[in-house]
């Protein structure tokens, strides 16, 4: 675990609080159906859960070329020291994917440029993309394709995460307030961007809004943007 991560560690979250956080993560998903696309995009993160289940995808045929973006953050620089796209790809080859269908892009710090980035590594490859399927964590599917829509209009996009729930992501990250701050911090974004030329607007329903506030009210609030 991180300082960061550490820092936000101590909210011990009450049923109330894990049945707000539930409402968070229904919305935050996409159920997608997945189905085959020109190429696969990895977003980094502190998850490695992405790269495995980008793995998935690729064997299952969805793709023959999957990117992996991504520098790194406070909160992965201890854990994916050569950056997480580079241990993404690591991983994946390690899982059975072949080293020539995997591109890697560095740079990117934050989703916009996770896409943009990767949509100028395949041009300069000379992948031909008309349609993309984004790999992400569970809890940021609605803002990477809001992303998407907003950076790279003219492609199609889908977009899948680990098929987990809450309560299994929550025993994965080992901490349930540091997964609430998180929820709370991407549903922020997908509010706040789209004013901030980030992301295209989304509908958020009013039962989400009471949800998130509730949860900010009682300090999930590590996340937010200031």
């Amino acid at each position: 675990m991180t300082e960061r991560m550490i820092s936000e560690a101590g909210h011990v979250p009450t049923d109330d609080q894990l049945m707000d956080a539930q409402v968070i993560w229904d919305y935050h998903q996409l159920h997608h159906r997945h189905r085959p696309v020109d190429v696969g995009i990895g977003l980094g993160s502190h998850d490695l859960g992405v790269a495995t289940f980008a793995a998935e995808l690729y064997h299952q045929g969805f793709f023959s070329t999957l990117v992996f973006t991504g520098a790194n953050s406070r909160t992965t620089a201890a854990r994916f020291p050569r950056g997480e796209a580079v241990h993404y790809r690591e991983h994946a080859i390690a899982l059975g994917v072949p080293d020539s269908a995997v591109l890697v892009e560095r740079l990117a710090t934050n989703t916009g440029q996770n896409i943009a980035f990767a949509r100028d590594l395949l041009a300069e490859a000379k992948v031909p993309v008309g349609s993309v399927l984004l790999i992400s964590k569970p809890y940021m599917e609605r803002r990477a394709v809001a992303t998407c829509q907003k950076v790279w209009p003219e492609v199609e996009v889908v977009c899948a995460s680990e098929p987990i729930e809450l309560a299994g992501y929550i025993d994965s990250i080992g901490d349930p307030g540091l997964v609430i701050h998180m929820l709370v911090g991407d549903l922020q974004r997908v509010i706040e961007y789209p004013a901030l030329g980030f992301a295209v607007e989304q509908v958020v329903p009013d039962d989400v809004r009471a949800a998130y506030q509730r949860l900010v009210d009682v300090g999930y609030a590590s996340r937010l943007m200031s």
